[in-house]
């Protein structure tokens, strides 16, 4: 099972993943609330197989996407999926949509579709 990073601005909802995620197996969760804790743990993040990337982290802050393109500019190789509370017409879910290689979630997310990002595929499934 991957290790996991999980970016959430939300302290709550970011704790409650990160405790699932372990409890499920994953071997570990980098735990961050902003684009500066990301890089402030820079070298457990980069190791994470797995990225849970909230879209949108708060007025006038870095987003999530913003977090993704740091994470690929330091050579992450790990899968991203985004999690947003916002509808898909919102203008960053829009930007997070037309990438490549990444999920978009809608949260709620259920405990079951988060456990299933633990197998490895683009679907969670274990196939590539």
């Amino acid at each position: 099972m991957p290790r996991v990073v999980v970016l959430e601005d939300d302290e709550d909802l970011r704790s409650i993943l990160c405790e699932l995620l372990d409890l499920s197996g994953a071997e570990g969760c980098v735990s961050a609330g902003s684009l500066a804790e990301l890089e402030r743990q820079r070298v457990e993040v980069l190791g994470c197989g797995l990225a849970i990337l909230d879209i949108n982290l708060g007025a006038g802050v870095p987003s999530g996407l913003d977090a993704y393109r740091w994470l690929r500019d330091n050579g992450f190789s790990g899968r991203t999926v985004f999690l947003t509370g916002h509808a898909r017409s919102h203008p960053l879910v829009r930007e997070a949509l037309e990438l490549a290689h990444v999920q978009v979630l809608s949260k709620p997310i259920q405990s079951k579709v988060l456990l299933s990002l633990l197998g490895g595929g683009p679907d969670g499934t274990g196939a590539s």
